[in-house]
């Protein structure tokens, strides 16, 4: 008898542990519905949403407007919410995630996580950001904790969509577009990026950081803000860093001109000048010719040939400096001289790319055409 009680006490002390100490196995999802989660990057901002997958399973022209998918704001006689919108989803809030500010609809929503529900109709779907995330379902949405509203219209597909499903779609640099799928309901809503101010505003963070003990950085910062004609003063307080900061300023050709950009930017061309005056005699050969046909772009072709005249006599025997001739004289309408320049180009030993380009460049000229 004792035996068998302590056999019964030592059985049942390996049950207690298991429970206490090892709890359950991992299974798969039950309940028929899979879990998932979908993400997109636009710019730097990160928009993820995970989700359960509740599937059709033969329910053809059942799932909107019923239990599974209803209409509107309901009582479903549970929780503390006596209208509570649809799940979007099923089991646990659909978790809608931004890592950055977006706007959806126009309006901002911010940084963060956000239960997604909606509001149903055949004509037009309410989309609802809600703070609480946490939450089984929708029975304890509050609207008092919505952060954003939206509306949207559905659409509807000739193909049965059998998971629900959410994906990304019509992608573009500033923006992408949500697409909830089921059965043959397809709910859309659109996400906007302000892409250029999140970059300026990572690229600020970053340059306090260790990232900021470099010229070329604060560098690039100013040409990110030269690029897309934003945020200009600062772009001038960094480009003037990249040349100055102690310990890791630099005058050079790049830090100079980046500076002599941002200053022309800003409408202060004389000192842009002064700075462009600074960085010439510090360029590099290439650097010089693509500043001169900078230039070139910019219809400044006088400038241009100035430039490209400076870089001639630094490198007398470059090819390239020599090319830079020829597209300088042939902007001002100086065909004869280009084509001298041309012709000079192909004696100093250009690679077999360069001398392709050379003899489209003759023949252009001696039939009194633009080579740019």
């Amino acid at each position: 008898m004792k035996k068998q009680f302590f056999l019964s006490v030592a059985i049942l002390g390996i049950s207690m542990i298991t429970h206490s100490v090892w709890g359950q196995l991992t299974e798969p999802h039950g309940g028929g519905s899979k879990k998932a989660s979908v993400s997109e990057q636009v710019g730097l901002t990160k928009i993820s949403i995970d989700y359960d997958r509740p599937a059709v399973k033969g329910r053809e022209g059942k799932v909107w407007g019923t239990d599974l998918a209803h209409f509107g704001f309901v009582d479903q006689g549970f929780g503390s919410s006596k209208a509570a919108p649809w799940r979007a989803g099923a089991n646990e809030n659909t978790v809608f995630t931004v890592s950055e500010d977006v706007k959806i609809g126009g309006k901002t929503l911010p940084a963060g996580k956000y239960g997604l529900f909606m509001a149903l109709s055949e004509s037009e779907v309410t989309v609802i950001f809600s703070k609480d995330y946490r939450a089984w379902g929708s029975y304890y949405y509050d609207p008092a904790r919505d952060a954003l509203r939206v509306t949207t219209k559905p659409m509807k597909a000739e193909t049965s969509q059998e998971f629900l499903r959410y994906e990304f779609v019509d992608q573009t640099e500033t923006s992408a577009t949500v697409l909830l799928a089921w059965e043959k309901w397809r709910i859309p809503f659109k996400i906007e990026v302000d892409v250029v101010n999140g970059v300026i505003s990572s690229m600020r963070e970053e340059l306090k950081g260790d990232k900021g003990f470099s010229s070329l950085t604060w560098q690039q910062a100013a040409n990110y803000c030269l690029q897309h004609n934003a945020n200009l003063d600062e772009a001038l307080v960094w480009a003037e860093g990249a040349i100055s900061m102690p310990y890791f300023g630099e005058k050079r050709f790049g830090t100079l001109s980046t500076k002599a950009a941002v200053l022309a930017k800003l409408g202060r061309q004389s000192e842009a000048d002064a700075a462009m005056k600074q960085a010439l005699p510090l360029g590099q050969m290439m650097e010089i010719h693509e500043y001169a046909r900078q230039l070139l772009g910019e219809k400044k072709p006088k400038e241009a040939l100035e430039v490209f005249k400076l870089n001639a006599q630094k490198h007398p025997n470059d090819p390239v400096a020599t090319v830079g001739l020829t597209r300088g004289y042939s902007a001002l309408g100086d065909y004869k001289t280009a084509l001298k320049m041309a012709k000079l180009a192909l004696t100093q030993k250009p690679d077999e790319q360069n001398k392709k380009g050379i003899d489209a460049m003759i023949q252009k000229l001696s039939d009194n055409k633009d080579v740019n």
